[in-house]
Formats: C-alpha cells, sequence, structure tokens
C-alpha cells in the first residue's frame, strides 16, 4: 500500500513506505524491495557482500597458494595488511564522493575499477603480484562508506541504526561465506581434473564476475536519494551542490568523527583481522584439513547474519528510551565485552573451546560495529559522508597496525597477538566516554545547561550567506527529525519558537 505524502512545495511523491519529511522512510521492512528505500537496502549490502567475498578469497586458499608462491610467513602477513590497506584512503575519499556525487556513482565506479584486480589474482606468479592484486582489490571495501552513507540518506534517524546494522552486516556476512564458498569452488574444479595449483587460479572467477554484476545493478537499479538522483536534483535545484572545502572542514573540526574512526578500528579492525589469520590459525595450531579450518573460520564472519544487524537494532531500541546516551553506553559495554572475550580466546589451549569463544567473540565484535553507526549519522548532517569515511577509514587503519603490530613476521606468536589484540580493544574504546552532544548529553553527562537545541548544532554548520540561500533547509528537517535522540528518560531540551523544518535559524 502506499503512502502519500506532501513536500514543503507542495508537490506530491508517492512512497511504498511511510517517510518524514526529507522523504526517509520511518519504518524497515526487510522482506520488500520496494523503491527506492528498500531497494537501495537490498542493492547495497549486496554489492559489499561482493566486495567482501573478493578480499578474503585468497586467505581460505592459503595453504595451496602458499605452496604454489613459495610465500613466507612474512609475505602472507603483509598481503593481508596490504588487503586492508588499501581501503585506509580509499574509504575517506568514498565518503567525499558520496557528498558531491552520490553513492550510485560512486559505489558502482569503485566496485567497477577494482574487478579486474580479482580476475588477476588468478595469474600472481610470485609474492609480490600477489600482494598487489590483494591490495588494490581491498579498495573495494569502501562501499562500505556509500552502503551506510546511502541507508543514512533513506531511513530517519528512528531505524536508521537497524537499516546501517542490517546493510553492513549482511554485506559482512562475505567475510565468512567465502571461507565457505573458496574452498567449495576449489574443490569443484579440482576433481573436474585441474591440478590444485591450476584450480586455485580459476576459482578467482567467480567472486570476479559476482563483484562486477553487483556494479551494474547498483548503477541500473539504485538511487541516490528518496526523490531522485544527485545528477537530476542538481539540475532542477532540488539539491545545491555542496562546497567541498566546507565539508571536508566541518568533518576534520568535528572531534566525535576521529573518536569514532578510533574505536571502530578496534571493532571492524579487529573483525577484519580475523577473516585474514583464523582460517591459518586453526589449521596450523590444531592440524585440520583446509575445509574444516575453512567451516571454522566462516562461522566468525557468518555471525554477521544476526550479529552486526543486533548492535543496530539494539543501538535503535536503547535510543527510544535513553536516547543518544543510551547508544553511546551500549556501545562502550558491548565493545569492552568484546575485548575481554578476545583477550580470552588467545589463552584457551583446547580445539572446542577455542571455536566456542571465537563465536561469542565474534558476535560482540560485530554488533559493537552496529552500534557504532548507530552513532554516525547523528555527528554531522552536512558532512555524513566524510565522517562515514573517517569512521570506515578508521576500521581500516585499526586492522592495519593490529595485523603490522601483532601477525607480521615471528615477533608474537599467533595467539599471544590475538591475546594483546583484546588489550588493545578494551584501551581504544575507552574516548567513547569523551563523546557529547550539547542537546543530548554524553555517557556522564546530560544535555546542556545552555539550552542547545538540535536546530543550534546542525545550523552551525551553515554561514548565514548559506542560510540566505535556503542550503540548509536538508540539515533543519533532519534537526527535527533527530528530536528522538533525546529519549524518554532525558529531560526535553527547548524546542525553539521557529523551530519548524522550513525555519530560518
Amino acid at each position: 500500500m502506499e503512502v502519500e505524502r506532501k513536500t514543503d512545495d507542495s508537490s506530491t511523491q508517492n512512497f511504498a513506505l511511510p517517510v518524514d519529511s526529507e522523504h526517509k522512510a520511518t519504518v524497515f521492512r526487510v522482506y520488500s524491495v520496494a523503491a527506492p528505500h528498500m531497494r537501495a537496502f537490498h542493492i547495497s549490502w549486496i554489492s559489499f557482500f561482493s566486495c567482501f567475498v573478493s578480499t578474503f578469497a585468497a586467505p581460505p586458499l592459503l595453504p595451496i597458494i602458499r605452496d604454489n608462491l613459495n610465500l613466507t610467513s612474512t609475505d602472507i602477513g603483509n598481503a593481508g595488511i596490504a588487503a586492508v590497506s588499501g581501503a585506509v584512503f580509499a574509504r575517506v575519499a568514498m565518503g567525499s564522493a558520496c557528498d558531491l556525487f552520490g553513492p550510485r556513482l560512486a559505489s558502482s565506479a569503485l566496485i567497477l575499477l577494482t574487478a579486474p584486480a580479482v580476475f588477476f589474482a588468478s595469474i600472481a606468479n610470485s609474492p609480490v603480484s600477489f600482494l598487489l592484486v590483494r591490495f588494490f582489490t581491498g579498495f573495494s571495501l569502501a562501499t562500505f562508506v556509500s552502503t551506510q552513507f546511502w541507508m543514512s540518506s533513506m531511513f530517519t534517524a528512528r531505524v536508521v541504526g537497524t537499516a546501517n546494522g542490517l546493510s553492513g552486516g549482511w554485506g559482512n556476512l562475505g567475510g565468512g561465506a567465502t571461507q565457505l564458498i573458496m574452498p567449495l569452488v576449489f574443490s569443484v574444479i579440482r576433481d573436474i581434473g585441474a591440478t590444485k595449483f591450476t584450480a586455485w587460479r580459476i576459482a578467482f572467477f567467480i567472486p570476479a564476475l559476482f563483484q562486477t554484476l553487483s556494479a551494474y545493478a547498483i548503477f541500473f537499479l539504485g538511487q541516490d536519494l528518496p526523490d531522485g538522483n544527485y545528477s537530476k536534483l542538481h539540475k532542477s535545484g532540488e539539491k545545491h551542490k555542496d562546497n567541498f572545502p566546507k565539508v571536508f572542514y566541518h568533518a576534520i573540526t568535528n572531534y566525535r568523527g576521529w573518536i569514532l574512526a578510533l574505536t571502530y578500528g578496534y571493532c571492524f579492525g579487529v573483525e577484519l583481522t580475523v577473516d585474514n589469520i583464523i582460517a591459518q590459525y586453526f589449521y596450523d595450531k590444531f592440524n585440520l584439513n583446509l575445509h574444516t579450518a575453512g567451516i571454522i573460520a566462516a562461522s566468525f564472519g557468518l555471525a554477521n547474519i544476526f550479529s552486526r544487524p543486533g548492535g543496530g537494532i539494539l543501538s535503535d531500541l536503547v535510543a527510544k528510551r535513553f536516547g543518544m546516551r543510551g547508544r553511546l553506553w551500549t556501545l562502550w559495554i558491548v565493545q569492552t565485552v568484546g575485548g575481554v572475550l578476545c583477550v580470552l580466546l588467545g589463552k584457551v589451549g583446547s580445539l572446542g573451546a577455542s571455536v566456542a569463544v571465537m563465536l561469542v567473540f565474534s558476535v560482540f565484535c560485530q554488533a559493537a560495529c552496529g552500534l557504532t553507526f548507530g552513532v554516525v549519522p547523528f555527528v554531522s548532517r552536512r558532512s555524513l559522508g566524510i565522517i562515514s569515511g573517517m569512521t570506515g577509514g578508521g576500521g581500516s587503519v585499526g586492522a592495519v597496525l593490529t595485523q603490522l603490530i601483532f601477525f607480521r613476521g615471528s615477533r608474537f606468536s599467533t595467539e599471544t597477538g590475538i591475546t594483546l589484540m583484546g588489550v588493545m580493544i578494551i584501551c581504544c574504546t575507552l574516548p567513547i566516554l569523551l563523546i557529547y552532544f550539547p542537546q543530548w548529553g554524553g555517557m556522564f553527562c546530560g544535555p546542556s545547561s545552555e539550552g542547545i537545541t538540535e536546530e543550534e548544532y546542525y545550523m552551525s554548520e551553515w554561514s548565514s550567506v548559506e542560510k540566505d540561500k535556503g542550503f540548509h533547509q536538508a540539515s533543519m528537517k533532519f534537526a527535527d527529525n533527530s528530536r528522538s535522540e533525546r529519549g524518554k528518560r532525558v529531560g526535553p531540551a527547548p524546542i525553539p519558537f521557529e523551530g519548524t523544518p522550513n525555519s530560518d535559524v
């Protein structure tokens, strides 16, 4: 059943889901494929899933690739670092591209540009060429930023955590699914008659083709915003083309974005690290065969089917009662518990205990990722893309540093590295205590006594000249729709007399 909503200029649009004043969906119906909201959701997570499969297609086959290319432990560690380091700057760039050109063009372009690297993996013949294909394939993980930006542009404040959690979590499933897919594809090709050193090469054509097809799906089926694509809205004057230096400035001067980038480095960054090391860890430590090690490793990533989405849903649920302060408290608690479990994973010695602890650890680690992006959409309205990119890039930086320090070469055993990684999680989660929104409060303090409102917070990103031209209208609507972050247990902040979505500030 379609719900009709009128815009402020009295034009009428029809949507399959109920929407707010920005035409963002106010409900989330996972079984729907209605355009534009739910279609964007399904296209985004499937394309991100394909990029995860491509990026982590190599780890489950490393015992074979290692013998074929004569890789040392240092070579393998360097390749693992390369796979996630490529996304560091790519994620920040993706955030900027989303702000300026929209998630549809930004995402489809990056996926198409990185697909050849996956195909080229089949002709890698040395440690250097193997490292290079993993490095360039890893750029595709920047599609995470466009996924989160897209969901934040399609769904309102009350359900944005759920939308971000599900799209990111189901996309991350690719990291676990590839642990099952690649050994299976390898076995089928080998059984047909190919040698094992040929079979692993042919197997890479499957993720490469999947990734290419997902790029075309985004381009032809996706839509940037509920009201249309950026290019169309820019031409019609319904959306102004923002000034990039100002967008960038407001992003890098907002300390909340930097804190979330750091803490995300030790939930999502840890997840990337585990995806790279876990199959080989179980294969070597417990003398398992390739298929069994792959199944165990897959269970870590496959937990994303409910764990990261669960984090996003939990973020929305606590916000209904406790507002933004509830989101922050829940994020800190869940990620800290994840750190404790990571320490324990490095200490247990039996196969059964290791698998059990790993599974519980995966739930908390991935839920923290979903909880993080329950907070990110509220840091900035004008610079949402760059803030998302900074946070996502922080995840990649965390993965690079963790692997560089703990899992490269023979300085630490893998068990010791995992334990120390857990200590890092606990320490790097503490800065969440410093995040404070004057209109909503922080973990230990309530809203500012000066009576700062949502409008004042988001209007601070616009100059008086820009307001006179009406560029701030989208931020005004967002401010009005984000009042729910006050929560039921938080004293209501004052609402200015002219605090309607169309008022000038």
